[in-house]
């Protein structure tokens, strides 16, 4: 975050046009596409069509074109970070650079991907004014996009008593949850102490996860949804 700025400025598009146009050096929130590729490659084969919400400037879906996937979307608030992206993958017919409004893609048709990506930008909704009302109508959005069966997959900073309310609102998806701990630094060992891929039991509550991970974990939580519009939507885990 910018020194002097309020989390509230997350939901406002000058915000992030002035910020990529001080800050243009990519830049990947939460995690980088290596740390999350073995938990994407098992729940989006690669030959998908991906949708990547709040994409700005980070290289997470050029490296997702180097690991073979073949058809990434990418939208963004910020009219200064699409032309600067646009611009840079002009020569890479595997990525596609839009402007747009996760709370309101009309531009696509419903039933348009069979994934979507979400690295923090449900979180800045959320950290913005109205944001109940902002987030129901994004996650109302990124459902209809969705094809049946497909995936919204969300990394966050947010605890499933935090989230799992507001995931559950639709009645659409069934959920699982993953975590993964915070970028390692260099220092560190290098070893997790979660294994990415394997989902963490999830109660209707969310208390099962403190059991789980203990109190205060440093992690980033990965929900896992899956749009099923023909079931009870519920929980995995």
């Amino acid at each position: 975050m910018t020194l002097g700025t309020s989390t509230h400025s997350y939901g406002e598009p000058s915000y992030w046009d002035n910020r990529y146009a001080h800050e243009p050096g990519p830049f990947d929130w939460y995690q980088n596409y290596p740390s999350l590729a073995p938990l994407l490659r098992l729940y989006v084969p690669r030959h998908h069509r991906v949708l990547v919400v709040g994409c700005g400037n980070s290289a997470f879906s050029e490296e997702m074109v180097d690991d073979g996937y073949g058809d990434v979307v990418n939208i963004d608030i910020s009219s200064v970070v699409i032309d600067a992206m646009q611009k840079k993958y002009c020569h890479c017919q595997q990525l596609q650079y839009i402007k747009m409004d996760v709370r309101e893609m009309s531009a696509f048709q419903t039933g348009s991907f069979d994934a979507v990506i979400d690295k923090g930008t449900l979180d800045s909704l959320l950290c913005g004014c109205n944001s109940q009302v902002n987030a129901t109508k994004m996650l109302e959005e990124v459902g209809r996009v969705l094809k049946e069966k497909g995936v919204y997959i969300v990394i966050t900073y947010g605890a499933p008593i935090y989230r799992l309310s507001l995931l559950r609102e639709s009645g659409i998806w069934t959920i699982k949850l993953h975590v993964i701990e915070k970028l390692l630094s260099e220092e560190s060992s290098g070893q997790q102490k979660w294994e990415l891929t394997s989902p963490i039991s999830l109660d209707d509550d969310g208390s099962s996860v403190e059991a789980a991970l203990g109190e205060n974990p440093d992690v980033h939580y990965i929900y896992v949804c899956m749009k099923d519009n023909g079931s009870k939507a519920g929980l995995e885990g």
